[in-house]
């Protein structure tokens, strides 16, 4: 049997596991698998500026393709500083292996240097935590490690190192090993068959289409039911992409802060909802009486302890989504013929075109939504949209369009800030044959805009669009109408148009380049140049936009309280049957 190191074998079993990046830091802690990193061409290492940057990079790549993204760091505060990253991954069911570096055998629980207890501090927000402490068991514990991330609700796990488990020599052979199978659950028949019951009796049913649904690779299959069926489906905001902006059952997505006002309206008018891989997360849901009144819930989903964790559905169903949805559409086929659009379907239409908000103003300064305007037009249906936490990410959430399954990428649960950066550069690693835009506020961006360096060093392209409004906006705006306040937000000062710091300076001193854009004439064409600049010279590319200091976004406590800020659009439009 072949004999190596500890790390040649763990780098052997990523690379059968399918992974062809890493990102990390080196450390003292950590040589060994870096080491080994250096001798196998099969993946490529980045070195970013943070170890958080590096997980938001391990999770950027790994919502972009489905597979396992990892991030590596030393002893110490390399771990420490990972936390944010699995947090993230763990509270949107993102797989990821984070890999630490840790002190010998010998010197963990004598307070040596860096020798911090990391798997304790991690345990809350990971899947599993190994302290790997005998050599022989490396290849396994990372066969298992990849297993676990993939299976069930996906997630995050960490392996330490320690120096001398790194060292050690082994025998191992990777051409009698191999990936260790993973078995999605199966749905109980006789549960689908009565969710089948409930939404056939519906009048006006709709889908409710989460994240688990993307993790499942199921959005083709839930299309073929939703138009089987006839049923309109509203994505939710980690499930956005799942079905097509402009399909004709396209609902839009529902909630209390990310929202159309047509979705929200088609939700309050709908007496059943079949929700697939969502977890009624409270910005969606919004007051629970509101959300539940006059309608029944089936709730499906792969992990046993979401149904019921917000509220008790009619219906629950513990089941992969894939073969929830195949299980639904197979049963639906041997039951009824194809169905035709009913009324309720004309419904949905004629709100989606009645009930709208503005986005062609061109004031100065730039209303927010005019960056959304320019934003879809420019990048149309391809581009991956990296988005984070804050005003301009709830603002994207009313007035992007995205067609596709994963290229609307968001930290949804966590919501931590700078996180766009990094992972758009694992999304671009990852797919780059893609556009992939950054969608940041100009304070998000300075959370971790030292990432842009690692883009200009590897050649990594992305065009970053900025609203700013020299605010914490997502924190002054219920500051200003919950406690009437306007204190500890305001960000700005007197460079940059009184905006603060340069962001487009910042960026060019790092090797990016950058355009300032202040009025809505001048949006498109800054960003096709960001588009062309980003290809031309492989690099990150920022664009800028000074928008109103204090606009607000359209939000309220329930779905049929929304508070409007700006003009809206109200068209009255009948049925067909109303017409005659």
């Amino acid at each position: 049997m072949p004999r190596m190191t500890t790390m040649e074998a763990a780098v052997a079993v990523m690379a059968q596991e399918g992974v062809d990046v890493v990102f990390g830091i080196p450390g003292a802690a950590i040589l060994p698998l870096y080491k080994a990193l250096s001798q196998n061409p099969a993946i490529k290492s980045i070195t970013v500026r943070h170890e958080e940057g590096a997980t938001h990079s391990a999770d950027g790549w790994a919502r972009a393709t489905g597979n396992v993204g990892v991030a590596i760091g030393t002893s110490g505060p390399a771990g420490t500083n990972m936390v944010t990253g699995l947090y993230t991954a763990w509270a949107d069911s993102i797989p990821m292996i984070t890999i630490t570096g840790q002190a010998p055998r010998a010197q963990l629980h004598r307070e040596g240097f860096q020798a911090v207890d990391i798997c304790s501090i991690v345990k809350p927000v990971v899947k599993r935590s190994f302290l790997v402490m005998e050599p022989a068991q490396v290849p396994w514990v990372f066969r298992e490690a990849f297993r676990i991330a993939r299976e069930g609700r996906p997630g995050p796990v960490h392996i330490d190192l320690p120096l001398d488990v790194q060292q050690a020599m082994i025998d191992y052979n990777p051409e009698t090993d191999h990936r260790l199978p993973v078995f999605p659950m199966p749905p109980y028949r006789p549960a689908i068959e009565k969710a089948l019951d409930m939404l056939l009796q519906a009048k006006r049913p709709i889908i409710l289409a989460g994240g688990g649904i993307i993790n499942a690779n199921a959005s083709d299959v839930l299309r073929e039911l939703a138009e089987y069926l006839q049923v309109p489906v509203s994505p939710t905001l980690m499930g956005w992409g799942t079905i097509p902006a402009d399909h004709p059952l396209y609902v839009g997505t529902v909630g209390i802060q990310t929202q159309t006002r047509a979705a929200n309206q088609i939700f309050l008018e709908s007496d059943f909802v079949l929700a697939v891989g969502a977890r009624f997360a409270e910005r969606h849901t919004g007051n629970l009486e509101v959300y539940t009144k006059g309608r029944k819930f089936v709730h499906i989903d792969v992990e046993a302890t979401q149904i019921g964790r917000i509220f008790q559905p009619d219906l629950g169903i513990v089941a992969d989504a894939r073969l929830a949805l195949e299980a639904l559409l197979e049963t639906a086929k041997s039951r009824v013929a194809r169905q035709q659009p009913r009324e309720w379907v004309e419904r949905v239409g004629l709100l989606k075109e009645s009930k709208d908000r503005r986005m062609d103003m061109d004031t100065v300064p730039i209303k927010p939504a005019r960056v959304f305007k320019a934003l879809n037009t420019v990048f149309g249906t391809d581009a991956i949209f990296t988005t984070a936490i804050g005003l301009y990410q709830i603002w994207s959430g009313q007035f992007q369009h995205v067609y596709k399954p994963r290229h609307y990428l968001v930290c949804g649960q966590a919501g931590p800030l700078g996180w766009e950066i990094p992972a758009a550069i694992g999304v671009k690693c990852a797919r780059p044959e893609e556009e992939v835009v950054a969608v940041v506020g100009d304070y998000s961006f300075e959370f971790l805009m030292e990432e842009i360096a690692v883009a200009v060093q590897y050649h990594i392209p992305m065009v970053i669009v900025m609203l700013n409004n020299g605010y914490l906006g997502l924190i002054r705006q219920p500051s200003k109408y919950q406690y009437d306040m306007n204190f500890g937000v305001d960000i700005s000062y007197g460079m940059n148009e009184d905006r603060g710091m340069d962001n487009v300076l910042a960026v060019e001193a790092m090797g990016g380049l950058g355009k300032k854009v202040m009025n809505p004439q001048d949006l498109e064409s800054a960003m096709r140049w960001a588009q062309e600049a980003s290809q031309t010279h492989q690099l990150p590319v920022l664009v800028e936009v000074f928008i109103e200091r204090e606009a607000d976004a359209a939000m309220g406590p329930s779905l049929d309280q929304i508070r409007e800020f700006d003009e809206v659009i109200d068209r009255d439009i009948a049925l067909a049957s109303e017409r005659q």
